[in-house]
């Protein structure tokens, strides 16, 4: 029988990769000089809770009259992050 991963330890890994890749990408693009590389390796994309319903501070507030909750989450995608999920997926792969 096959025995399968836990779904936290492959979230955590994938989530370990992705902060590694961003770390590597903001390194890269710290050392490099101005350019087409730099500019590559610096350009994200962001995707926003807030930005999913129109929401313009990328937040969700919900105010219900004493208490107000605050809902947020982004995401900030770029190169080296993609290249830090498909390392450590392919970690997770190999070590099995």
């Amino acid at each position: 029988m096959a025995s399968r991963r836990d779904l936290k330890v492959v979230i955590l890994v994938l989530f370990v990769g992705a902060m590694i890749g961003t770390l590597f990408g903001n390194l890269v693009g710290f050392v490099l000089p101005e350019g087409v590389v730099k500019q590559f390796f610096l350009q994200s994309t962001e995707f926003s809770l807030g930005g999913l319903i129109g929401a313009p501070n990328d937040a969700i507030s919900l105010d219900i009259g004493a208490i107000v909750l605050i809902l947020g989450l982004k995401f900030r995608l770029n190169f080296a992050t993609i290249f830090g999920l498909a390392v450590s997926y392919y970690f997770l792969r190999y070590f099995r």
